[in-house]
């Protein structure tokens, strides 16, 4: 029997991703994992974010597409309602 650690899954989605990497935290913020533990879950978080982070930009990329590069900040309305 190998005691190599296989590399967890690819999350299907970005939320997926999240609740994942918010269960991780919670973990962490507990203190009460091993060292080890600790030091794979600190891992998996970082691989995580990397994901997260990715399909971010693939979406802010969609978005420029679909709004022909004008993207323009988002105005709330009392901040339209202070320049009236």
């Amino acid at each position: 029997m190998s005691n190599k650690v296989t590399p967890a899954a690819q999350p299907a989605s970005f939320e997926e991703a999240m609740a994942e990497l918010e269960q991780l935290v919670a973990q962490m913020e507990a203190g009460e994992l091993p060292l080890e533990a600790s030091v794979a879950a600190y891992k998996r978080g970082s691989e995580l974010v990397k994901f997260c982070a990715g399909q971010l930009d693939k979406v802010d990329s969609q978005v420029k597409v679909l709004e022909g590069e004008m993207l323009k900040p988002f105005a709330s309305d009392s901040a339209v309602e202070a320049d009236e």
